[in-house]
């Protein structure tokens, strides 16, 4: 893993994100009362926090790996969206954000008192089509400059043309990684490699018993899709590489103690942009992905894993 590091450190693939951006709002607080009016605990809340959600946490991710990133989509014309813009580029992500004044920024709030999430509240709404075209052509621009391409999928409408962009990165020879959402796997077909986890897996294309099933499963689904490999993502029992010519590879976890899963996607898939924008193997590429989910699932909230953490870790084991 160290010298994996070390070839990674040397390299600075430029990776272009495309998709939903959300804002992840916490208010924190205490509880030591239950509400008069409903059988509901009272917070009482002391401290408000913002953090990058969706595909502008994949684009933080990518930078925390040492990655240049230009972020494209769509907010709303409204606080939150100006929030995740300021956010953005404190990151030292190069955003292309378009405004749109009919839609809302997605917003997830969540409530936590004494390390427990009491609710999520959602605030979302789809921008607009004309806008989406817009961010087509934004896309056009700066393909040109990209090492790889990230699509990141969360079902809010941000990625209306993806079939679009997957052709027009597979014109150009450029990876496209997709981090699917929804039953219609369909939309993604040209990809270069998919990233499921369980759960999408089995909505979107079925169910198994075996890993033989598994494998049946997953080679189908990589032929009916042109794609070069699917990456499955397995929670506790890692992730499995299943790759176009029939063979896989299995990662186990590398986690040591989970506080939370929220934004794990996002860290995969990040990590495995930079390992294959910077040249590394595919193995190599879910080995990095392994250690760097390792490590946000052992943090509260969406995070990231730099290269100097993975460091640490790798040390330590």
């Amino acid at each position: 893993m160290l010298k994996l590091l070390d070839q990674l450190s040397k390299a600075a693939p430029r990776v272009l994100v495309v998709g939903d951006v959300m804002l992840d709002r916490y208010w924190f607080g205490g509880v030591d009362r239950i509400s008069p009016e409903a059988p509901v605990p009272v917070v009482a809340v002391s401290t408000i926090e913002d953090q990058l959600g969706g595909a502008a946490n994949v684009a933080r991710n990518l930078v925390a790996l040492g990655a240049g990133v230009d972020l494209l989509s769509v907010v709303g014309a409204d606080e939150a969206g100006e929030r995740i813009q300021q956010l953005l580029k404190s990151e030292g992500v190069n955003p292309g954000i378009r405004v749109d004044a009919t839609a809302t920024t997605t917003i997830k709030l969540r409530v936590i008192a004494q390390h427990q999430q009491l609710i999520r509240l959602d605030f979302e709404q789809s921008p607009d089509h004309e806008v989406l075209l817009e961010v087509l052509d934004d896309y056009q621009q700066r393909l040109e400059q990209a090492d790889i391409v990230v699509l990141s999928d969360y079902g809010k409408g941000g990625l209306l043309h993806i079939d679009k962009m997957i052709q027009m990165a597979r014109a150009q020879n450029i990876p496209i990684l997709v981090d699917p959402k929804g039953k219609d796997f369909s939309r993604y077909q040209g990809a270069t490699l998919l990233t499921p986890n369980r759960k999408e897996l089995i909505e979107a294309w079925g169910e198994w018993e075996s890993e033989e099933q598994l494998q049946a499963l997953a080679t189908d689904l990589i032929e009916a899709l042109q794609l070069e490999a699917m990456l499955l993502t397995r929670s506790e029992e890692g992730m499995t590489l299943f790759r176009k010519a029939g063979a896989s590879s299995h990662q186990p976890t590398h986690a040591r103690e989970v506080f939370d899963v929220s934004g794990a996607g996002d860290t995969v898939i990040s990590a495995l942009a930079v390992a294959i924008g910077a040249g590394l193997t595919d193995d190599q590429a879910i080995h990095l992905a392994t250690a760097a989910a390792g490590i946000v699932v052992g943090k509260l909230g969406v995070a990231t894993a730099s290269l100097a953490e993975i460091r640490d870790v790798s040390i330590e084991t």
